[in-house]
């Protein structure tokens, strides 16, 4: 008998090389006011020059680089103002996205929560940065799947990619020791099925750290 594969399409270059830095921005391993060149991404991800532009112009329209008049491509230096402006933006819509999702919070959820913050801890015990904010985010993501509000999802993780480099340099500053506190008063909130106690949980979560660079 003759079976046909199905050949799946091949992920086109420009993708690749931007789900790449795209991920490389929100997970914090660019710095701030890093430099970026097409030579040096081509470099990096093995693609010529015209990948590497189309997945920068997609980038910069997110707000992950920066293009100053000269020309110069880079991760966002983010303005007090800025920084205050994204804060409010994820206290309004993570809020809105964890209350969505109490209803749906089974004890499955909650385990698979309790998990990941469990390496949370890992990542700080290690001093890994990268690996921290990652995890941090997967256990908020995690969290607002069950919302079922994908067009604020979307938002949200637009600011998490544009707040990348800046909760790296907020990681360096704070020297944590333990995972947020926050992280288990929202667990013990989805227990308990107290939606104001998830809310100010949520809220407190995604602003504490922020307050930090405002000072």
């Amino acid at each position: 008998m003759n079976i046909t594969k199905i050949k799946e399409p091949k992920q086109a270059a420009h993708d690749f090389v931007y789900r790449g830095l795209r991920t490389r921005i929100m997970h914090g391993e660019i710095l701030p006011a890093t430099s970026m060149t097409l030579r040096g991404i081509g470099k990096d991800y093995y693609v010529s020059m015209t990948p590497a532009r189309e997945a920068i112009r997609r980038l910069i329209a997110e707000g992950a680089l920066m293009l100053s008049p000269s020309g110069r491509v880079s991760t966002p230096e983010l303005s007090h103002d800025r920084i205050e402006e994204l804060a409010v933006m994820r206290s309004l819509i993570e809020v809105e996205l964890a209350s969505r999702a109490l209803p749906r919070a089974h004890i499955a959820l909650i385990d698979r929560l309790k998990t990941i913050n469990a390496s949370v801890s890992q990542a700080i015990a290690t001093h890994d940065p990268v690996a921290y904010i990652k995890t941090n985010l997967e256990f908020h993501r995690m969290l607002y799947l069950r919302a079922q509000a994908p067009a604020m999802l979307a938002i949200a993780e637009t600011v998490w990619l544009q707040l990348g480099p800046t909760m790296r340099s907020l990681y360096d500053k704070l020297n944590r020791k333990e995972p947020p506190h926050t992280h288990k008063a929202i667990i013990a909130a989805l227990s308990a099925g107290d939606e104001p106690g998830l809310r100010l949980a949520v809220r407190s979560d995604v602003t504490h750290g922020l307050r930090h660079l405002l000072k």
